[in-house]
């Protein structure tokens, strides 16, 4: 990404050229590397620090930002945070495909697709921790079930030396899922 950093009555010193830099870290993860060029304009009136930020993206689409502030920190923060609303709307579109070219035939199936519900989005699988397999009796099991705060337990079964599940079902008895 091409960055051009002007200054309007300001000198840009390394430490604010950094500052730019990690609000632009940011930016550029949002992106995924579609941005092609930012500009910055930085003036500096009396006590007020403005901050004007434009970023071309892929596909001629153009983010434009402007804060302001009694020190440049909090303009660039300002300037930056709206740029940042502009590149999740963008990427959303990119994503979910919102913004579609309209042609007749996508108008058609536009109808239709009002007509009929659109599937439900498949199931995520979210994997939130790692349970350790102890051998130990079902009674075992259906104790540690009851005591604790887990509705299920993964276990070995040690008259079987398979690996089995016990859960609580929603009658409050319990289930065991056993290999064949």
């Amino acid at each position: 990404m091409r960055l051009d950093i002007t200054g309007r009555h300001v000198t840009i010193t390394p430490a604010l050229r950094q500052l730019i830099n990690q609000r632009l870290k940011k930016l550029e993860r949002l992106l995924n590397d579609a941005a092609i060029s930012t500009t910055i304009i930085l003036t500096k009136e009396k006590y007020r620090h403005l901050t004007e930020i434009v970023i071309h993206a892929r596909g001629d689409h153009m983010m434009r930002g402007t804060g302001e502030g009694n020190a440049w920190p909090a303009s660039l923060r300002d300037a930056a945070s709206r740029i940042e609303q502009q590149a999740q709307k963008l990427k959303s579109r990119w994503t979910e495909g919102k913004r579609q070219r309209s042609s007749p035939r996508a108008s058609t199936e536009a109808a239709a697709a009002v007509r009929e519900p659109a599937p439900a989005p498949a199931p995520r699988i979210v994997r939130n921790a790692r349970y350790p397999v102890k051998p130990m009796s079902v009674e075992d099991a259906a104790l540690r079930v009851d005591s604790g705060a887990d509705t299920f337990v993964v276990f070995r079964n040690a008259d079987t030396d398979a690996v089995s599940i016990l859960y609580r079902r929603k009658d409050g008895h319990f289930g065991l899922i056993e290999p064949e």
